[in-house]
C-alpha cells in the first residue's frame, strides 16, 4: 500500500524514524561514487539528475533530499511500470539505491510529499549491459521468485472469493473473518503488485491516500473501503457488494499479470526492503488496518515476503558479504520470534488485535523492524558486487 501524504507536523515528527528504517544517512556512501553513480537531488519543487544518459547494467542512484518534505524516488518505464523505488526519504537525508536496467528509455521521478505523479526527468540507459555476466544462481533465484509470486497470487484468489461471497451475502461476521486471510498473498508480494502502478490504487489504498480531487465515495475502492464498512459502519450496503465484485475483478487482473512482471536480483532485494518500509510506515503505526486492527497479519506476511527474497539471494550475497548475510539471518530470526509472540496459536495465522498491543510493545516491534531494515538496505549491492 503506497504511503499517504504526511502533514507538516507528522512529517517533522517521523523524519528520524524514517531515516532509520530506510537506511538513509546524512551523507551517502555514493558521494565518492564511480562511473555507474547517478546523483539525484530532490527538493520540494525539483528533481535534478547528474546524468541523463548512463550505461545499461548496474546503476547506483545516490539520492539526496534537500527539500522540506518526505519524498520518494522512482525509476520508471515510460508506461509508468516501476523498475525500482525508495520511499520515505526524509528531509536532509541521503540514501543509495542499486538497480539493474536494460538499454532503453526511463523516467526518474521524485515525489515530494509522497503524492501525485512526481517531478520527472527523462533518462536513457545506453549500450549493452556493463560489468561481468550475471551469476547463473541469480537467474535461478529470479525464476524461483517468479514462481513464488505467481503462486501467492493464485492462492489469494480463492481467499478473496470467500471474502467477496460473504460481503455479497450480507454476512457481516463471515466477511470480517475472511478479510485478513484474503490479503496475505498480496502483502507477501506487494512490491511486485505495486510495480504495475494501476492495480494498487484500486485495491489497497487507504482513505487518506486518495489523490487531491478524488471523491471519497466515488473513487475509493478496494479492501480498505470495505474494511471501513465492516468494522466502523457495521453494515453492508449495495455499494459494498458492488465494490466486492470490483475487488475480485481487479485482483484477477493482478493474478493474470503478476507472472509477467520484470524481476531482477536487485529488484528482489529492493523489494524486500520496501516490504520492511511498508511495515514501518503502516503496520507498526496501526494506520494500515485502522478499523479491523488486523495489522499483525499484514506485518507477518510482509516479513515472510522479504525473507523469501533474501533466502533466494542468500548464496550469492553470502560470498560477496558474509557479515551482512550473518546479520540478516540473525535479525530475521529475532523479528519472527518477536512477531510469533502475538500468534493466537503457533499453527495459525491469527494474531492479536493490534489495538490490544500497548505502546511499549509497539516500540519493541518498531525497534525490531529498524534492526532488520538497516542491513536489508545493503542487500541489493551485495548481490551484484564482484
Amino acid at each position: 500500500m503506497r504511503p499517504v501524504r504526511l502533514s507538516a507536523v507528522t512529517a517533522a515528527a517521523t523524519v528520524a524514524a524514517l531515516a532509520a528504517v530506510t537506511g538513509c544517512t546524512e551523507k551517502s556512501d555514493a558521494d565518492a561514487g564511480g562511473e555507474d553513480t547517478v546523483r539525484v537531488t530532490a527538493t520540494d519543487d525539483s528533481c535534478e539528475v547528474s546524468a541523463k544518459e548512463f550505461p545499461a547494467g548496474r546503476v547506483q542512484l545516490a539520492v539526496e533530499n534537500k527539500g522540506s518534505k518526505v519524498t520518494e524516488v522512482y525509476v520508471l518505464y515510460p508506461d509508468d511500470r516501476i523498475v525500482t523505488e525508495r520511499e520515505n526519504i526524509g528531509p536532509g537525508t541521503s540514501t543509495d539505491i542499486t538497480a539493474e536496467v536494460k538499454a532503453g528509455d526511463y523516467v526518474i521521478a521524485c515525489k515530494p510529499g509522497m503524492k501525485g505523479d512526481g517531478i520527472r526527468q527523462k533518462v536513457k540507459a545506453t549500450g549493452k549491459s556493463t560489468g561481468a555476466p550475471r551469476d547463473p544462481r541469480l537467474d535461478a533465484a529470479v525464476a524461483e521468485y517468479r514462481t513464488y509470486v505467481q503462486a501467492q497470487a493464485d492462492e489469494t484468489l480463492p481467499e478473496v472469493k470467500t471474502f467477496v461471497d460473504a460481503v455479497k451475502a450480507g454476512d457481516l461476521e463471515a466477511a470480517k473473518k475472511a478479510y485478513a486471510p484474503s490479503r496475505i498473498g498480496w502483502e507477501r508480494t506487494e512490491p511486485v503488485a505495486e510495480s504495475f502502478g494501476d492495480i494498487d490504487p484500486k485495491v489497497d489504498v487507504r482513505e487518506d491516500g486518495l489523490e487531491e480531487g478524488q471523491d471519497l465515495e466515488k473513487d475509493w475502492t478496494g479492501w480498505h473501503r470495505l474494511e471501513r464498512s465492516l468494522w466502523q459502519d457495521k453494515k453492508i450496503t449495495d455499494r459494498d457488494k458492488e465494490l466486492a465484485d470490483l475487488l475480485y475483478t481487479d485482483l484477477e487482473d493482478w493474478a493474470e499479470r503478476v507472472g509477467k512482471a520484470d524481476i531482477t536480483p536487485t529488484g528482489m532485494a529492493n523489494g524486500a526492503k520496501e516490504l520492511l518500509d511498508e511495515v514501518a510506515t503502516g503496520k507498526v503505526t496501526g494506520e494500515e488496518e485502522r478499523y479491523s486492527h488486523t495489522d499483525l497479519v499484514d506485518f507477518k506476511a510482509n516479513v515472510e515476503g522479504a525473507q523469501k527474497s533474501f533466502e533466494l539471494l542468500e548464496p550469492v550475497a553470502k560470498e560477496n558479504d558474509p557479515a551482512l548475510v550473518k546479520e540478516l539471518v540473525k535479525q530475521f530470526a529475532a523479528l519472527n520470534t518477536l512477531l510469533d509472540q502475538y500468534r493466537e496459536d503457533k499453527d495459525s495465522y491469527e494474531f492479536t488485535s493490534y489495538d490490544k498491543v500497548g505502546k511499549a510493545d509497539r516500540k519493541e516491534l518498531s525497534d525490531g523492524v529498524n534492526a532488520l531494515a538497516e542491513p536489508l538496505s545493503k542487500l541489493a549491492a551485495a548481490v551484484v558486487t564482484k
